[in-house]
């Protein structure tokens, strides 16, 4: 029996007045993507949700990237006029930052950090 276990996780961190999704290396290889940054002051709302699995949180068309169904789902989702960024593993909670600019509208991904680490993110409303 083939047992693999990866050890990962996104994780956002502030770095100056930018925020950055730091991704591991297997989930930049998977998201096809380096790690998302943005600018703190263009956070426009965090949420934070119980189960990013439904239709409500997610919407578009994964491309690129890589999905398992309520397991994982790292890159890409696009729509019309607009691209959300995913980091998810398992069916837990987590995190969907609403942003005002930059290349995605929003980066939703599992909560693996406090929640009073979101508390300092410039200019988001809904704490």
């Amino acid at each position: 029996m083939l047992s693999i276990t990866i050890n990962y996780m996104a994780k956002i961190v502030r770095v100056g007045d930018e925020l950055v999704l730091e991704l591991s290396f297997w989930e930049k290889i998977g998201a096809l993507h380096s790690n998302p940054r943005v600018s703190a002051a263009s956070v426009e709302k965090i949420e934070f949700v119980e189960k990013l699995w439904r239709s409500e949180t997610l919407r578009g068309v994964r491309a690129p990237g890589i999905a398992l169904p309520y397991i994982l789902l790292l890159g890409t989702l696009r729509g019309f006029r607009y691209k959300d960024f995913c980091a998810m593993s398992g069916r837990g909670e987590g995190v969907v930052l609403t942003l005002k600019s930059g290349p995605f509208a929003r980066w939703i991904f599992t909560l693996k950090q406090p929640q009073a680490d979101f508390l300092d993110f410039g200019g988001a409303q809904g704490l």
